[in-house]
């Protein structure tokens, strides 16, 4: 953990993580190094004092990193995630119930309409409304032969997992969402610089950009602003668990600042996002990359 208050060198604040490999979907406690969420560096001052938010892959990574930021802020949050990464949502919760605040955990494949459907429903029952949407589940695999070995069960697994998941969401959740409401998608730097090892992962997050600045022209009149936050190489369980080992050690080091980044850089992006602060920006990519361009 580190302290973010005080001024630091940015390519030391953090170590490279050195991790095996793990079995997909991973989970926290199977890392060799645990990322750093937050838990004892992020200082909350109520910018989402009330405020009551939807986070898709809520148990762990950037996930985690957001509900305890959102928390500390001052809002409730319902937490999706799949039911095998019950052990990490219910750890997520505790820091969400530890700030004060109400945790709703939907487990469930978001893969499926009605799965989607009833993380809104949770929502709306037990929140009594939504303010934040943050969609950031995502589904990877990496393949070293690109589209030679990226069969169509998994393209449709990826499509489903960060297309069709947002869109239905988004659409569910429109219908309780009044003026000042917020929805921050999950992008990725590999929406600009594919790897050709996640060629159908890059795809959709090009497509999730593009899908950001699309709805935000459509919503602005309602008073909803719509960003997106593009990470580049995050250190999270999705790692070791979706990439070669050799690309696990290497992970991140191609970046200028040399190393991955950790949850907890991530998480005042989408705080950003979801308050006022950001009130004139809607349709906007923020990229948190270690320095890698994005255009």
């Amino acid at each position: 953990m580190t302290d973010q208050t005080t001024p630091q060198d940015p390519t030391e604040q953090y170590g490279s993580p050195d991790s095996d490999t793990i079995a997909y979907p991973g989970l926290t406690k199977d890392m060799d190094e645990k990322p750093d969420h937050g838990e004892e560096s992020y200082v909350g001052s109520g910018r989402l004092e009330g405020k009551r938010a939807i986070i898709t892959g809520g148990d762990s990574g950037i996930g985690r990193a957001v509900a305890i930021a959102y928390a500390r802020e001052g809002a409730d949050v319902v937490l999706s995630y799949l039911p095998e990464e019950q052990e990490d949502a219910d750890e997520t919760a505790r820091w969400v119930r530890d700030a004060g605040r109400k945790a709703v955990l939907v487990p469930g494949d978001i893969r499926s309409e009605e799965a989607c459907q009833e993380i809104v429903d949770r929502a709306v029952a037990e929140l009594g409304g939504i303010d934040v949407l943050v969609n950031n589940a995502a589904y990877q695999m990496a393949q070293e032969n690109g589209i030679f070995d990226i069969t169509t069960e998994q393209l449709d697994r990826v499509m489903k997992t960060n297309i069709y998941a947002m869109f239905w969401l988004t659409r569910a959740a429109l219908e309780h969402m009044g003026e000042g409401g917020t929805i921050i998608n999950t992008s990725s730097v590999q929406g600009y610089q594919p790897s050709p090892e996640l060629l159908d992962y890059a795809v959709t997050k090009a497509g999730i950009i593009n899908f950001t600045r699309g709805l935000a022209q459509q919503l602005a009149e309602r008073g909803i602003r719509v960003n997106t936050v593009a990470p580049g190489p995050i250190w999270t369980p999705l790692i070791p668990a979706t990439m070669p080992e050799g690309k696990v050690e290497s992970f991140g080091e191609d970046t200028p600042e040399g190393r991955p980044g950790q949850p907890a850089e991530l998480a005042p992006a989408y705080v950003f996002f979801a308050s006022q602060e950001s009130s004139y920006t809607t349709g906007q990519r923020l990229g948190v990359a270690g320095g890698k361009m994005m255009p």
